[in-house]
């Protein structure tokens, strides 16, 4: 069944968002079951969305690679205007997603606003996609023979985005896969329906893509997960979340020979040496810890500290974490919103007072009301205990002291994950020692982990995922290479 929107209201969070976006038609709810939307901070049911079932999943895949024939062919500048144009609508329409993302996601006005200046830097980028899938030019060592290397759409690109930054984290997939050529099936994160995946199906629909070439199903991934990522008409699949999730969801991929591109879960340190700027690092650690509540896959999940600056730092660190607005992301002066959900609160928690019994020190905070997580630093940490050794995924600061360079180095690397870190010092070559030492996809020097600039590769190593985003390498991802030759004159053969 075919769905009318009114114009007016379309990206709000008063719309109607009672229905999936199916090769180019909105496809009712009515028989089918629904999914209740709630607002973090007041636990208020605020829509309602279809709970796809498998048949709209073959749906997704038919109208995409019915699409995707003609998708490819439309020449680059039309691609690129399609970008340009969704681009438009998100500048202009910034004050209405705002208020969207921060009722769904509980997303705080600073963080909500870095979220929509990253997409927008990403965007303008990618338009340029459609003229930068070069190919390449070579001689032959056969006679009168001539090489061609071209840069072919790879075809369904399927994106599973998460709940944390779900508008950003799921267009960083989605747009660069459609202005390649590819079509695509997205499938965003139970929580975030909305911001992650019907809110863009409207932003495009609006922008004049053809019908078919995006294509989003809502649901839960228990149900229709294992689906979506192992069908056989996907090429490609671009995954953001939990490791445990990503091994499932590459293993389905890999059964169709189809290529994943996973950003995992991180465990990410903020080294301060004992020659650092000790401001410096407790305003980069405040920042790189409670961004959204620390729900982000880059922020930082331990505080390693040298033992010369360390009671200095937690004391400072402390003063500056009390201070911190807790509430309602509708309040222009909060900084720390809720925590997504009950369970991911209760973890959290449970992680705090584990380091509590095995002998950290709780610093501040600790406790929660509702969803709402009080900032909560612990020191005299050791790098096993539970809130360091867990991606604690909070607004939980856990701040464990070193003696040498080659102490920190170990502590940092001392974890499955390999996605992002910085490092504090006032000498930048040792800076740089002590860095190159790290085994993360991501440094930074004299800042904090949460960095993203859309020409550069974003992406870890070990169990924080395979692949990377961004400029020539998501370009690399989402196409595939194709080896024309040429041969100008006869040639001679063997027999």
């Amino acid at each position: 069944m075919s769905v009318e929107h009114d114009t007016e209201t379309e990206f709000t969070i008063d719309a109607d968002w009672n229905d999936m976006y199916v090769g180019g038609e909105w496809r009712s709810s009515s028989d089918r079951e629904t999914i209740e939307v709630e607002n973090p901070a007041t636990r208020e049911v605020v829509s309602e969305v279809p709970a796809a079932t498998d048949d709209d999943v073959d749906d997704a895949y038919a109208a995409a690679v019915d699409a995707q024939e003609e998708w490819r062919n439309d020449l680059p500048q039309e691609r690129g205007e399609i970008i340009e144009e969704v681009q438009r609508l998100i500048e202009d329409n910034h004050e209405e997603l705002t208020e969207l993302l921060a009722i769904e996601s509980g997303s705080a006005r600073p963080k909500a606003s870095r979220e929509f200046t990253s997409t927008g830097e990403m965007m303008r980028d990618v338009v340029t996609y459609p003229f930068r899938m070069t190919g390449d030019h070579s001689q032959s060592k056969i006679a009168h023979k001539e090489n061609i290397v071209k840069r072919e759409p790879i075809g369904v690109v399927t994106v599973i985005s998460p709940w944390n930054f779900p508008f950003q984290l799921s267009l960083r997939a989605v747009a660069p896969a459609i202005a390649l050529g590819n079509s695509v099936v997205l499938k965003p994160a139970t929580e975030t329906p909305i911001s992650g995946g019907l809110l863009i199906a409207r932003l495009f629909e609006e922008a004049g893509l053809p019908d078919g070439v995006l294509n989003v199903v809502t649901g839960h991934g228990s149900e229709i997960g294992d689906h979506v990522a192992s069908h056989p008409d996907l090429s490609a699949v671009a995954f953001t979340g939990s490791t445990h999730v990503g091994q499932r969801v590459a293993k389905n991929a890999a059964e169709q020979l189809a290529l994943p591109a996973m950003e995992l879960g991180g465990n990410n340190p903020h080294v301060v040496l004992d020659d650092a700027d000790l401001e410096q690092a407790v305003d980069a650690g405040i920042f790189g810890s409670f961004m959204h509540q620390g729900q982000i896959c880059i922020s930082i999940n331990r505080h390693l500290v040298h033992g010369s600056l360390y009671d200095d730092y937690v004391e400072r660190f402390v003063q500056r974490a009390a201070e911190l607005p807790v509430g309602d992301p509708l309040d222009n002066e909060t900084i720390v919103g809720p925590i997504i959900s009950e369970s991911e609160r209760d973890t959290i928690l449970e992680y705090v007072e584990q380091s509590v019994e095995d002998g950290a020190t709780l610093e501040l905070g600790g406790t929660a009301d509702g969803l709402f997580v009080e900032p909560t630093v612990l020191s005299d940490m050791r790098n096993d205990m539970a809130a360091a050794c867990n991606e604690h995924f909070g607004p939980v600061a856990p701040i464990i002291p070193f003696e040498t360079d080659e102490a920190a180095i170990e502590l940092a690397n001392a974890t499955k994950y390999g996605l992002a870190a910085s490092v504090h010092s006032t000498d930048i070559s040792r800076a740089r020692t002590v860095a190159d030492e790290i085994e993360a996809g991501m440094v930074h020097i004299n800042d904090q982990p949460i960095n993203n600039e859309p020409h550069v590769p974003f992406g870890g190593t070990k169990a924080s995922g395979m692949g990377r985003y961004n400029g020539e390498w998501i370009i690399d991802e989402f196409t595939e290479p194709k080896w024309t030759s040429i041969q100008h004159e006869p040639r001679t053969y063997s027999f």
